[in-house]
């Protein structure tokens, strides 16, 4: 692990695909999908856009209390069991400590993630740290001043940035460690394409083990 920011990594684990859990001070789950069995309970899960591969509402269920909070954009909200709170580009929100700030996700090129589908990434600050997770976009010019320790960004091209444009990204936010996702679940991205950004980028990178699937389990 990077020395920049050795709490919010340490805390960090990689469900696959584009799917997190960061445990501490809660317990928060980013896009929730094909969890493993073993997983805690969730205090928060957030949803960023309604594509089944990010908003499963049976894996919701499966780590929901009645104590958990759930947040989604508009589109996921809406696929998802009530109560869910609503975020939409550009707001904020601070829940147990942590804020959750809403930004935008979207492609240039391509017409899975359209601009006006109001898809967002998340930026959290947890403590004295902030994590950005870009959700499913491309190199898109918001990135620009977008500050962050921990960048997490895809990397699979098809439906999303290329590694070669992740690593362009990368560069452009200038976060401590970036750390690839959107690969390696059949959906689309191998693991060579996470080595192949680690390769390209210039700010350091951290690739994960995928604690969704079995070890020793390649894409």
């Amino acid at each position: 692990m990077d020395e920049n920011s050795p709490n919010l990594l340490a805390s960090l684990h990689w469900l696959g695909h584009d799917s997190y859990r960061i445990d501490g001070p809660m317990v928060i789950y980013i896009d929730p999908w094909q969890l493993p069995d073993d997983c805690p309970a969730a205090d928060l899960i957030l949803v960023s856009h309604d594509h089944y591969d990010h908003c499963s509402d049976d894996d919701v269920k499966r780590i929901r209390t009645d104590d958990t909070r759930v947040i989604a954009n508009p589109s996921a909200a809406e696929r998802l069991t009530p109560p869910v709170s609503v975020l939409k580009i550009g707001e904020i929100v601070t829940i147990g400590g942590v804020k959750i700030e809403a930004v935008p996700a979207y492609n240039l090129d391509k017409r899975f993630h359209p601009k006006g589908a109001g898809h967002i990434g998340f930026r959290l600050t947890i403590a004295d740290e902030s994590l950005y997770f870009a959700g499913d976009t491309d190199h898109i010019p918001e990135m620009k001043g977008l500050q962050c320790d921990v960048a997490l960004l895809p990397v699979s091209g098809t439906y999303v940035m290329t590694a070669e444009e992740a690593a362009q990204a990368a560069e452009t936010i200038g976060p401590g460690v970036a750390i690839p996702m959107h690969y390696g679940a059949g959906v689309a991205g191998t693991d060579d394409d996470a080595r192949r950004f680690r390769r390209l980028c210039k700010v350091p990178v951290v690739i994960l083990e995928d604690e969704g699937r079995p070890r020793g389990q390649g894409s």
